[in-house]
């Protein structure tokens, strides 16, 4: 069915929701689940986590935002049993972090949630993924 699965997180509960449905899709085809955060400065001098922590001067602090994502990823994957991981912390915007990583590991299916989706904002993570994926997309419903 599946051998390469990819699931963003950014540690938060809604994500979770979409982390456990990939990991349950990872364990019946026996694939590997790749999970994907991102982190990113912005242009007034702050960085930001996915998970929406902002840091003042990201200059001094890049290794510090670098090492939170790479927390995320340890945190969520000690969570998952009965499946093979690999992590990926991204610097840049969430959602295209998580289609180059689907392109560069080759991903089957893309699992995202569907927080965002009802808002109809152009570039809202769910959809940018779902339009941009360069392999099929399951949208979990999260809340």
């Amino acid at each position: 069915m599946y051998s390469t699965i990819i699931v963003g997180t950014d540690g938060s509960e809604s994500a979770a929701e979409a982390v456990s449905a990939a990991a349950e899709l990872a364990r019946q085809s026996g694939a590997v689940l790749h999970l994907v955060t991102a982190y990113q400065a912005s242009s007034g001098g702050m960085a930001v986590l996915a998970a929406g922590v902002v840091i003042p001067d990201p200059g001094p602090a890049h290794a510090l935002i670098s090492q939170r994502a790479h927390d995320i990823l340890a945190e969520v994957a000690g969570k998952l049993e009965g499946v093979s991981i690999e992590r990926h912390a991204a610097e840049g915007d969430p959602a295209d972090s998580i289609v180059a990583v689907a392109e560069q590991v080759g991903a089957d299916v893309i699992v995202v949630g569907s927080k965002g989706m009802n808002r109809r904002i152009l570039g809202s993570g769910p959809n940018s993924v779902a339009h941009k994926a360069p392999c099929a997309v399951l949208i979990v419903k999260t809340v």
